[in-house]
């Protein structure tokens, strides 16, 4: 399976370039896989560049999950992260599935300094 890179994803998801939203319609046609590190970034791109909100960004996410031509990199972690981010918009997409994919891989108490992220069970607040 081919995999997709940030801009193919915000074509995808804004379709501000007509042509370029096209070509990435076709390039995911016969199926396309998107990484957690890929995710991530067009979730900080539609937030940064295009000033989407929590919920937007939210739906974005379950958009692609959805997306009948797209596999998301461990969809369960992602789906996880998901509803932290939710509850807690805040937090920011990419705190909450760091998060989930330490918890995946088995790696927790997963240490920060972020207070938001430390009320999480699986995350641990570092005193500094």
């Amino acid at each position: 399976m081919r995999a997709v890179d940030t801009n193919v994803l915000v074509r995808l998801v804004t379709g501000d370039d007509s042509k370029q939203a096209a070509a990435a319609e076709n390039f995911v046609s016969s199926g396309a896989w998107v990484s957690h590190l890929v995710l991530a970034e067009t979730i900080w791109v539609l937030a940064t560049v295009y000033d989407r909100d929590p919920p937007t960004l939210a739906q974005t996410v379950e958009f692609l999950l959805k997306h009948r031509d797209l596999t998301v990199q461990d969809a369960e972690v992602v789906i996880a992260a998901l509803v932290h981010y939710r509850n807690r918009p805040s937090l920011g997409f990419s705190d909450c599935l760091v998060l989930e994919i330490a918890r995946k891989a088995g790696h927790v108490p997963m240490g920060t300094f972020d207070r938001t992220l430390a009320k999480f069970e699986g995350a641990e607040r570092i005193a500094a």
